[in-house]
């Protein structure tokens, strides 16, 4: 799978188009957990997504009730 199959699927099942490129980084990893893709897919994704600024969230700050500075 590349970049544009992965903008295709994205756009079939969310019933809108993006380019958001950390939107299509989470999709991604959603359809890595679900089976969809396999690491190896996964892995070049991330890294081309990567590339085009896509950045994976700290989920330790983004999951907490504390607010950072």
């Amino acid at each position: 799978m590349d970049i544009r199959e992965l903008k295709s699927k994205f756009n079939q099942s969310r019933d809108y188009k993006t380019d958001d490129v950390n939107s299509l980084m989470d999709f991604a990893k959603k359809a890595y957990i679900h089976n969809e893709i396999t690491i190896k897919e996964y892995r070049i994704l991330v890294r081309e997504l990567e590339k085009q600024g896509a950045v994976i969230p700290d989920t330790e700050y983004e999951n907490s009730l504390i607010e950072y500075s």
